[in-house]
C-alpha cells in the first residue's frame, strides 16, 4: 500500500513539473543551462558576475562530460548522450558548446525538444548570450522565448 501511494505521488510531482515548463513560468524558478567542460569555468564567471540569476530566473550550469577524442576528433556517442541530458531536462534552456564537428549531430538532437545550441570559443561570451536571452524572455514560455532569441527563423 505504502508503495502505491508513493508511485501516485512521484507520478503527480512528475506531472506538475512537465506541466510547469510548458505555460508560464513562474518568476523566481529555476532554469539549467548545459555546458561542454572546455567552457564550463568561463560559463561559471560570467554567470557568478550576474549573481547567479537572469531577470526573473535562478540559472544553473550543468557541466558536460567531455566529447573529445584522445587522437581528435569527437566521440559522437557522448556528445549525443550529452545532448540528450539536456532534452531530459525541463528546466533546459540552452546548451553552450565550442565550435566544433559535434555540433551539427547535437543541433540535430537539441532542435528537437526546442533547445538552442549556442557555439563560442568564449565561456563567458557564449553565457553572456544566454543570460542577455534569458533576461529578455519575461516569465512565460522562457524556453521558447530564449530559441526565438538565440536561432532567430
Amino acid at each position: 500500500m505504502a508503495e502505491r501511494v508513493a508511485a501516485v505521488l512521484l507520478l503527480a510531482a512528475l506531472g506538475l513539473g512537465v506541466a510547469s515548463c510548458g505555460g508560464g513560468d513562474a518568476a523566481g524558478a529555476a532554469v539549467t543551462v548545459y555546458v561542454a567542460k572546455p567552457l564550463c569555468r568561463g560559463a561559471q564567471t560570467e554567470l557568478g558576475a550576474h549573481g547567479g540569476t537572469a531577470g526573473n530566473f535562478q540559472v544553473l550550469i550543468r557541466c558536460l562530460a567531455p566529447d573529445e577524442r584522445a587522437g581528435g576528433g569527437v566521440d559522437l556517442a557522448t556528445n549525443g548522450a550529452n545532448a540528450r541530458r539536456a532534452t531530459e531536462d525541463t528546466r533546459a534552456v540552452a546548451t553552450l558548446e565550442p565550435p566544433g564537428p559535434g555540433n551539427k549531430f547535437a543541433h540535430a538532437i537539441l532542435e528537437s525538444a526546442g533547445i538552442p545550441l549556442v557555439t563560442s570559443s568564449s565561456g563567458g561570451q557564449g553565457m553572456k548570450r544566454i543570460v542577455q536571452a534569458v533576461e529578455d524572455a519575461g516569465t512565460s514560455n522562457v524556453r521558447e522565448s530564449v530559441q526565438s532569441s538565440l536561432e532567430p527563423s
